[in-house]
């Protein structure tokens, strides 16, 4: 089984930037994608960035300019470089990896932008 621990969330007034880690443990095969989610109060949980194996990187529209997905293989870590950040990106992150024909969720962390 994979283990995904995140860390890296906190309260950041509106322009600020955070950096949020996702390192995976446990026995894994090969890592097809990592990405990170989002879910803010009352809505649905949202794809924000990936990065791909073969197919590289892709960012919804809301944090393209401003967010950065990179990944240490080596590590089995993740992370998502936020920069500028607005309020609307105040929700509870989350990153997955797919490995083989599995997805692993971590356990979630608050990103807080105040106005």
């Amino acid at each position: 089984q994979v283990q995904l621990v995140e860390s890296g969330g906190g309260l950041v007034q509106a322009g600020g930037s955070l950096r949020l880690s996702c390192a995976a443990s446990g026995t894994i095969s090969l890592i097809y994608v990592m990405a990170w989610y989002r879910q803010a109060p009352g809505k649905q949980r949202q794809l924000v960035a990936q990065i791909g194996i073969i197919s590289g990187t892709n960012y919804t529209d809301s944090v393209k300019g401003r967010f950065t997905i990179s990944r240490d293989t080596a590590k089995k870590t993740v992370y998502l470089q936020m920069n500028s950040l607005k309020p609307e990106d105040t929700a509870v992150y989350y990153c997955k990896v797919r490995s083989g024909g599995s997805d692993y969720w971590g356990q979630g962390t608050q990103v807080t932008v105040s106005s």
